[in-house]
C-alpha cells in the first residue's frame, strides 16, 4: 500500500501542525504509512506583499493554492491547513474533510518590556521604549503604533482606540516578535494565541513571552474576546481532501472534532454569505454551550462597526452563519 502523503507549507508553523496531524495519524492508523511533503505557496514567496490587498492585486488562496494542485493531480492526499487562510470557496473537487479540535482563539498583543529597555543613551537598545506588564490596548499612547497585516484586527484596533496607527508587518510569528524588538518604529503586534502556543512559545505570569528563539525583554498581553473578536476559523486546523476518496474519507472521519467543526461550519458560512474572503474585515466565533451553538460576528464591511449574534441546533450551523450574514449586509 503507498504511503499517505500530507501537504502542508514550509513554515514553522506549517510544520508544528502539520505534525500534529501527522501523530494523530500515526496513533489512529498505526498500520498506514504517512509522510509529510513541504510545499511552497505564493504567499511564501510574496513576503513583501501587503496581504491587505489580497482580492485586489494579490490572488486569493495566497496559503492554500499550491497545496490544492497537489491533491486535484494526487500528489498529495489531504492537505493541512490553518483553517482561517483556507478559502470559502474550494476548487472542483476538494472539500473540507476534517477539522481537529480548536485551540484558544483569542489574540494577543506583543510587545516591548519598559523595564527591560529602559537603557542609557549609549545602548543598542536605546530609543525603543516599552510598556508595563498586563498591558491593555486602551492603555497604548496616542501615535503607538501597533503593526498587523489583518485588516479585522486593524479595524477592530482603531474603533477600539482612533488614535493608533497599524501598518502592515509580514513574516512569519517568530520574524514578527523579532521586528518589535529590533525596530523601534514599531510598538507592538497582534498574533493569534493559539499559533504562539503551538510553537511552544509561553506567557509567564508576569507578561513575559518565552520560547525559542524568543528575544528578551518581550511581554503578551491576551485580550478578550469583547476586545478583539477572532477571525473565522481562528485556532482551527482544517484537512483538505479530495471528494470521494474513500481511503482518505476514513481518516478524516476519525481526526474530525465534531463541535469544531460545526462551529467553524458556522463561521465559514457567515464569511461566505458576507461575500468576503481570509482578509475581509469581518469577524465571528462560534461556541457550542448546554447543546446550542451560539454564534457572534461583527464586520466593518460598510463603515461603522456592525454586531450580531443568534443560537440554534448545531446541526443547523450552515443556516446560523448565512442567517447572521444578511443580517450584517441588510
Amino acid at each position: 500500500m503507498p504511503p499517505i502523503f500530507i501537504a502542508t507549507r514550509g513554515s514553522a508553523l506549517a510544520l508544528a501542525q502539520a505534525n500534529m496531524v501527522l501523530a494523530q495519524c500515526h496513533s489512529a492508523f498505526p498500520a498506514v504509512s504517512f509522510e509529510l511533503k513541504i510545499i511552497k505557496t505564493t504567499g511564501d514567496k510574496l513576503q513583501t506583499a501587503s496581504l491587505a490587498q489580497e482580492s485586489k492585486t494579490l490572488p486569493k488562496g495566497l496559503f492554500t493554492k499550491e497545496l490544492e494542485v497537489a491533491l486535484l493531480e494526487g500528489q498529495a492526499d489531504l492537505a493541512v491547513h490553518s483553517l482561517k487562510d483556507l478559502p470559502t470557496d474550494l476548487p472542483t473537487g476538494l472539500k473540507l474533510g476534517a477539522v481537529a479540535k480548536r485551540a484558544d482563539v483569542r489574540d494577543v498583543l506583543i510587545y516591548r518590556d519598559a523595564s527591560f529597555f529602559k537603557t542609557d543613551p549609549s545602548s543598542p537598545k536605546a530609543g525603543r521604549k516599552g510598556f508595563k506588564p498586563n498591558l491593555k490596548v486602551q492603555e497604548l499612547p496616542a501615535g503607538a503604533v501597533v503593526a498587523t497585516s489583518s485588516t479585522r484586527r486593524r479595524a477592530q484596533l482603531l474603533a477600539l482606540h482612533p488614535s493608533l496607527k497599524a501598518p502592515d508587518i509580514r513574516g512569519n510569528v517568530l520574524t514578527r516578535i523579532q521586528k518589535v524588538a529590533q525596530k523601534s518604529e514599531i510598538d507592538a503586534t497582534l498574533l493569534a494565541l493559539a499559533g504562539i502556543t503551538r510553537l511552544n512559545y509561553r506567557i509567564n505570569d508576569d507578561g513575559r513571552l518565552l520560547g525559542e528563539q524568543v528575544p528578551e525583554g518581550i511581554l503578551a498581553s491576551v485580550l478578550g474576546l469583547d476586545v478583539m473578536l477572532p477571525c473565522v476559523g481562528q485556532g482551527a486546523i482544517g484537512l483538505e481532501v479530495r471528494e470521494g476518496d474513500t481511503r482518505i474519507g476514513e481518516i478524516c472521519e476519525r481526526l474530525n472534532h465534531i463541535e469544531t467543526f460545526q462551529c467553524v461550519t458556522a463561521e465559514r458560512a457567515f464569511l461566505a454569505g458576507m461575500g468576503g474572503g481570509c482578509q475581509s474585515p469581518v469577524a465571528a466565533y462560534a461556541q457550542i454551550e448546554a447543546g446550542k451553538l451560539q454564534i457572534q460576528a461583527l464586520s466593518f464591511a460598510s463603515g461603522p462597526v456592525r454586531r450580531t449574534k443568534a443560537a440554534g441546533s448545531p446541526e443547523d450551523a450552515a443556516d446560523l452563519g448565512r442567517q447572521i450574514a444578511a443580517e450584517l449586509k441588510a
